[in-house]
């Protein structure tokens, strides 16, 4: 839910509705470089925002009215092929950034849409168009930012979109772990992993049930979400 939008004074306006200095990812979002001397540049309010799963932060081809930094949870961003699909292209987590494509074209290029309850920042456009034309720290980190939101777009189209059912399953497993925990990778439902891997949901399903059968996994919540890999090397080697 939105907090309400009050005038912001500027000794605050770092802050906006959101308390950025005690943020517990600010050295991965994207102010983490941010001087004193920046603050006073915001003039206008940062939202904390959270939606529940499956809630839409954003549409494809929706106006930009800001950049999101993912502070927990993760978000799917999808897009509509010419022959009407919905693929995943990419997915979100803890310090990763949505939106960014709007700076530029001033539309969203993609659908975002919560695939577990989430807590993101929203930060207009104006703020960081401001930020980056009077900060020289905002400039670099937004274009790192930019820079590595392309390269993990492309790696997620290499690394999930070849080879065979098995191997992509298992490509996903392995770029789901939780980067705190490596051993513990935490999943969606099959619909949304077939529509990131361009696998029918059966075809998932049959694959993560033989990962299951194998002693590679082994699940941790009654869901069938989390799973805990036993057998690293196994994987590794599919």
């Amino acid at each position: 839910m939105a907090s309400p939008t009050i005038p912001i004074k500027a000794q605050l306006t770092w802050r906006g509705t959101s308390d950025c200095r005690s943020c517990g990812i600010r050295e991965m979002a994207l102010f983490a470089d941010l001087t004193e001397s920046d603050f006073g540049l915001i003039h206008a309010p940062i939202d904390d925002l959270e939606f529940a799963a499956g809630a839409v932060l954003y549409t494809e081809g929706q106006s930009g009215v800001g950049v999101f930094t993912v502070r927990a949870g993760t978000v799917k961003l999808s897009r509509t092929t010419k022959d009407g699909r919905r693929r995943i292209v990419r997915v979100l987590r803890a310090g990763d950034v949505a939106g960014l494509e709007a700076l530029a074209g001033a539309h969203y290029d993609s659908e975002a849409v919560a695939l577990s309850p989430v807590s993101v920042c929203r930060i207009p456009l104006d703020v960081v168009h401001n930020l980056s034309r009077n900060s020289q720290h905002l400039h670099k980190s937004l274009m790192h930012k930019w820079q590595r939101t392309l390269k993990d777009a492309d790696d997620w189209l290499a690394d999930l979109n070849f080879g065979t059912a098995r191997q992509r399953v298992a490509g996903l497993v392995l770029k789901m772990r939780t980067p705190t925990a490596p051993a513990i990778t935490t999943l969606f439902s099959r619909e949304d992993m077939g529509a990131m891997l361009d696998l029918k949901l059966e075809t998932v399903s049959r694959e993560i049930g033989k990962l299951l059968r194998a002693g590679i996994l082994q699940p941790v919540d009654k869901l069938g979400r989390v799973y805990r890999i036993v057998a690293l090397e196994q994987l590794l080697a599919i």
